[in-house]
């Protein structure tokens, strides 16, 4: 099954230079129950991510905080999809398995 959602991506406000993606609650809510058995260390779930033209292979990090998944978007998919701060962006999401 395929996710697909839009929302803005984000700067950790820590030390070092981590861009995210907060899912939406609706689609977390689901992500939780189809992966319960399979979630990984730190309650994280592996997935294959696509905006734009770049697909990549991650986990996403279950947020307390904000009662979400994160998704992590790595500096090749921000500079080749010319992705900015707060900008709305498309992305599917794919479970993978192991």
């Amino acid at each position: 099954m395929t996710y697909r959602f839009e929302a803005a991506v984000w700067k950790y406000s820590g030390e070092s230079a981590w861009y995210f993606i907060t899912l939406p609650f609706d689609i977390t809510d689901e992500i939780d129950e189809v992966a319960a058995s399979s979630k990984r260390g730190f309650g994280s779930v592996r997935v294959e991510a696509t905006i734009g033209s770049s697909t990549w292979r991650t986990s996403l990090f279950p947020d307390s905080k904000a009662k979400s998944f994160l998704l992590p978007v790595k500096k090749q998919v921000r500079l080749g999809e010319n992705l900015q701060p707060e900008v709305p962006v498309a992305v599917a999401l794919r479970l993978v398995e192991g």
